[in-house]
């Protein structure tokens, strides 16, 4: 088996995904996906886009999500560097409505973060030059987008350094929830 997949603990629906890293004198390999295994831990994929962006320390992306019929689902995993990984569930309907999770992703350790739709999604960069690459399983689409502002809900040591879209997002309460 070249994965582990574990629940996050207090929002099942995201799941933790530890790949198995090949370690030698060379260097590592791994498997990043196997749609067999993902399958096996019922979660079903059809990527349509890999996103790959890179940030400074201090920066905060998110907490963004789509409208239905745009919603997306993201495998998230750090390529370099060490991030935050910020989920925050948007289904009106779920138990877990309105809870906010956390996961620290870094280059060093492998791991990825499924995030299935219906889920708000942001990241904290903690070290500069971080890099993250996610895969989505549906397209952007610009009028179907929203968003939290992450100052409303997380509590920072420091004020992030976020984008003017970012800063103008509501407040959870104010938010636009999926039914």
């Amino acid at each position: 088996m070249a994965f582990y997949f574990h629940a996050y603990t207090d929002i099942p629906d995201v799941k933790v995904i530890y790949p198995k890293r090949i370690n030698d004198e060379r260097g590592w390999f791994m498997e990043s996906y196997v749609e067999r295994e993902f399958l096996n831990n019922g979660i079903r994929l059809d990527f349509i886009q890999e996103n790959h962006s890179c940030s400074q320390a201090g920066v905060f992306r998110g907490l963004h999500y789509q409208r239905y019929p745009y919603d997306q689902g993201k495998l998230v995993r750090c390529t370099r560097g060490s991030l935050t990984d910020y989920f925050m569930d948007m289904r009106k309907e779920s138990k877990t409505f309105g809870k906010l999770g956390s996961y620290k992703l870094t280059a060093k350790n492998s791991e990825m973060v499924w995030v299935p739709r219906g889920f708000a999604h942001g990241i904290h960069i903690l070290e500069d030059d971080t890099e993250i690459m996610y895969k989505v399983d549906n397209v952007y689409a610009p009028t179907y987008e929203c968003g939290v502002n992450p100052l409303s809900c997380i509590e920072f040591d420091e004020v992030p350094l976020l984008s003017e879209k970012d800063k103008a997002w509501p407040d959870f309460e104010n938010a636009v929830y999926f039914s």
